[in-house]
């Protein structure tokens, strides 16, 4: 049986990946794993460190049990729980939050072929039903493809064939409503007539609810139904009745009677059918359910503590877990007892308390006397084992009146896509953080322990022992990726004014937060055999444009003249030129203040030797690995190694980082390299090829100034229409930052795809995201997104996705004024763009933007986009007219171009 996928139209719905939610810093933590998106073998964990409000699917349970274990025992009933009935102050705070969650319905889809069993159609008819379990209001949105029609997949079918109550869509498709056959009836469903006698080689339809806007696909693609055997592609996964066979249906002699013996016995003339069949595959449904919570405080006039209720009208027994704090730190802690009834201690970290039913059995609530010296109330709500609900990805804060009287709000985190670790003032809460973060990976290591040593007593030799270790450990870092692989917090509320004057501070996913890259090469530069003595000659001008740091092509010996197939990954000597001549190259940058990259290949690396099945995967030089350094999954290298933790790159045996032996080799590298040529960052290459972690782990050994990877992938779009809401595409490239723990930065892929659509199609409305903030990476996580229009694969000569010819200008418009970490094309750079580019880098530089600038967007329109940054600046681009307001500034031009603008204030 095979699934249906809503990708990629599922991306605009409302339904979001199951999150893992946890207390920040000193809370208590609960993994759960969700139904898996992608593929039946999967499963995820994820935190509730999201930049956008994120809610649980159903989970199953965790692999590994122990983590999930509470410390249970009886609590005694508080004396004053019932204190809101005696005499106490005026409600000193109250608020009333949203809860947003998702419920899954699961049905099917059954698609059906037969005998048409209309009395009017002759017996070669064929009848075609679709139907879905679900409720709602589906369509079929369907066309066919004709035997002779070579390039067009949709095109509109005959009228004798067309349902009644459908409607064309253009000239290529029909959109048709399922309807009930009666009331009684549990499926929806269509009835398509079938006529033998037109050319149609095969139907294709996808399904549509109207009620939520989202569009079902099989296996990603459109359904497609062959009917002839001509038009059968066996390779296609979206193809569905071809199991059914196909058989020769008698041609429109043999239907008028005549002897068959006078047809034609040309093979051609006749006409090969698909036999009826009946198909049914899954589909889920997702719908968002909204809820409140209300919270009310006051104190107690006899003991001065104070007493908080809270109400919601979730249904069911939802249990608050929950703490308290005592200053602004918000560390959670348990308070002294006694405690509610029907609570239980978690971890020894927080608190869980049952919610009684309300008598009108309308959601349910729960009183709570706190002491009057506590600054703050810490909670998440618990529907189920699967869901937690939580205030815009991060606990409930609630301020008691002892510290201050102000709203409530969520945790200080990520202000405009700042994570909260930026946002903390003094090192030691980060130290607190990353000990927290450690512990949960050592208590994930002892389970590997305690389980390998169970294992250790049944195995006979150290060869299986050892490979049950490993299988474990790979077991136990995919679970922990998954952990670590969700985002951030991000708030919707601006930075704070003290926060925003704060100088970045120093660390390899931002650098100092004013960086200004320079990518120095193209696709071509190898071939001049000496391109580090021809960029020598260019420091001067580099450094005299402002740029900050520059990154360097791939230095190790390549099978591809351009780096990246490495080899021996101490052969410094390439087409680029020999280690000698890139030392001397990176210290001259450093005499004029420019910090360097390295672009280190970490994913995949070429062998040396073949293995005795005539297989490249043994290696030589002084990281002479075998194929236990390649991973097992790899079909063309035929690796020894556990199973790849990211995508595979099948040009070159792709290395298993989950070998301790390839990760001691690799940092042992990296640091080679930062003191032998002395490199200041990286440059990662195709880290979608392996867990985020791991980089971690490189980037902790090698301690990079700046750190940045490529990860890589489609955006989403709906009949080849990019898709306005990219949330799910940026989404996967801050999982992967954040599996990095935020120690590297990710090329904003997204903004560029965006700015690419936006220019082509005169379309700037799409530069603003639902929320009013930029729909890149650089919309959520600024610090840590690196903005780019063209680097050496989509760009110079190889073009893969190139950025709208004569509109380069108003990306680097935007990339250079707005946050996040902007990187500048050599090609660019180096061309008649040169003195505009310098003038906005300029700008940049005087007025002080950084990654985590304030970006304001007062217009986002057909032909125009505007934004104000950090209140200095306004820029516009796009044909369209604007003039920053001058109610709070007086703005003076200072750069301006082909359809772009930018001021000053003054």
């Amino acid at each position: 049986m095979s699934a249906v996928s809503a990708e990629p139209f599922l991306r605009h719905s409302r339904f979001e990946k199951p999150e893992f939610v946890r207390s920040r810093r000193k809370a208590a933590v609960t993994l759960t794993t969700a139904a898996p998106i992608k593929s039946s073998s999967s499963f995820s964990c994820c935190c509730s460190l999201v930049p956008r409000r994120k809610i649980l699917s159903n989970a199953s349970s965790f692999p590994f049990p122990n983590l999930n274990r509470a410390i249970t025992h009886a609590a005694r009933a508080s004396s004053t729980d019932t204190a809101l009935a005696e005499s106490n102050s005026d409600v000193l705070f109250k608020e009333t939050f949203p809860l947003s969650r998702t419920v899954t319905t699961e049905g099917k889809i059954f698609v059906r072929l037969d005998q048409s069993k209309a009395k009017e159609k002759e017996d070669q008819w064929q009848q075609l039903t679709v139907g879905c379990s679900l409720p709602g209001k589906w369509i079929l949105h369907w066309g066919v493809s004709y035997v002779d029609d070579i390039g067009s997949e949709w095109d509109q079918p005959p009228e004798n064939m067309i349902p009644p109550g459908s409607i064309p869509i253009k000239d290529y498709a029909i959109e048709t409503p399922l309807k009930k056959a009666s009331e009684g009836e549990k499926f929806h469903q269509v009835k398509i007539e079938i006529d033998p006698k037109s050319p149609i080689a095969a139907l294709n339809f996808v399904l549509k609810d109207e009620e939520t806007g989202v569009w079902y696909q099989h296996k990603g693609r459109d359904f497609k139904m062959p009917l002839v055997d001509c038009f059968l592609d066996s390779g296609s996964g979206n193809v569905i009745g071809a199991k059914g066979g196909f058989s020769i249906w008698p041609d429109k002699l043999a239907s008028e009677g005549k002897d068959s013996s006078s047809r034609s016995k040309d093979p051609k003339q006749e006409t090969r059918m698909v036999e009826g069949f009946y198909e049914e595959l899954p589909i889920a449904k997702y719908a968002v359910i909204e809820n409140s919570v209300t919270v009310s405080v006051s104190k107690c006039l006899k003991t001065a503590k104070n007493l908080l209720y809270l109400v919601t009208d979730l249904p069911g027994e939802a249990v608050v877990h929950w703490g308290v704090c005592r200053d602004d730190a918000k560390n959670w802690e348990i308070p002294a007892a006694p405690h509610p009834p029907e609570t239980t201690v978690f971890k020894n970290k927080a608190l869980r308390t049952m919610l009684k039913a309300n008598e009108d059995g309308n959601g349910c609530s729960g009183s709570f006397t706190l002491d009057k010296d506590l600054a703050g109330f810490l909670f998440v709500l618990k529907l189920n084992e699967s869901t937690w609900l939580n205030c815009m990805g991060d606990d409930f804060f609630i301020p008691l009146p002892i510290s201050s009287s102000i709203p409530a709000q969520s945790i200080p985190g990520e202000s405009e896509g700042v994570p909260a670790s930026e946002n903390t003032v003094g090192a030691d809460q980060e130290v607190s953080h990353a000990t927290y973060t450690d512990g949960i990976i050592n208590e994930i290591r002892s389970l590997v322990s305690d389980f390998s040593a169970e294992k250790r007593q049944q195995t006979k030799t150290k060869e299986v022992q050892e490979s049950i270790l490993q299988e474990i450990e790979k077991l136990a870092a995919e679970a922990y990726s998954i952990f670590r692989s969700s985002t951030p917090t991000f708030m919707d509320e601006t930075v704070l004014e003290s926060e925003a004057m704060q100088a970045p501070k120093i660390c390899s996913g931002t650098g100092t937060g004013y960086e200004i890259l320079l990518q120095g090469f193209n696709w071509e530069s190898h071939k001049l055999g000496h391109w580090y003595m021809e960029l020598k000659q260019k420091v001067e001008e580099i450094s005299s444009l402002g740029f900050t740091v520059v990154w360097l092509p791939p230095p190790t010996e390549s099978v591809s003249p351009e780096g990246y197939m490495p080899k021996d990954l101490y052969n410094l000597n390439s087409r680029y030129g020999n280690i000698d001549e890139l030392k001397d190259l990176v210290k001259i940058f450093h005499r004029k203040g420019v910090k360097v990259l390295g672009d280190a290949v970490l994913n995949h690396r070429c062998a040396h030797y073949k293995n005795g099945n005539g297989v490249w995967n043994m290696f030589g030089g002084r990281l002479n690995w075998d194929d236990r350094a390649v991973v097992a999954d790899d079909p063309h290298f035929q690796g020894r190694g556990n199973k790849s933790s990211g995508d595979n790159f099948h040009a070159a045996p792709n290395i298993d980082h989950s070998q301790e032996f390839v990760r001691k080799d690799l940092k042992e590298w990296l640091c080679w390299l930062r003191k032998e040529i002395g490199y200041d960052g990286w440059r990662l290459d195709f880290v979608r090829g392996f867990w985020g972690g791991y980089v971690k782990d490189y980037l902790d050994a090698s301690e990079p100034y700046f750190a940045v990877g490529e990860y890589w992938d489609s955006l989403s779009y709906t009949y080849g229409e990019l898709d306005h809401n990219q949330d799910a595409h940026r989404q996967r490239i801050v999982d992967w930052i954040n599996a990095t723990s935020g120690t590297a930065g990710a090329f904003d892929v997204t903004t560029k795809g965006i700015l690419h659509t936006t220019l082509e199609k005169c379309e700037y409305w799409r530069l603003s995201d639902q929320k009013g903030k930029p729909p890149g990476v650089v919309g959520w996580w600024p610090s840590r997104a690196v903005t780019f229009i063209e680097n050496h694969d989509t760009g110079s000569t190889q073009g893969h996705w190139r950025f709208p010819g004569g509109k380069e200008m108003q990306g680097y418009a935007y990339i250079l004024t707005h946050p996040g970490t902007p990187a500048v094309f050599f090609d660019h750079i180096f061309s008649r763009y040169q003195s505009e580019i310098a003038a906005l880098i300029s700008l940049r530089n005087r007025n002080k933007i950084h990654c985590r600038s304030i970006v304001k967007i007062t217009k986002a329109e057909r032909d125009v986009y505007a934004a104000i940054i950090d209140e200095k600046v306004a820029v516009k681009i796009g044909p369209g007219h604007y003039e920053p307001p001058s109610s709070s500034h007086s703005w003076s031009s200072k750069v301006e171009g082909r359809d772009y603008k930018v001021w000053e204030a003054s």
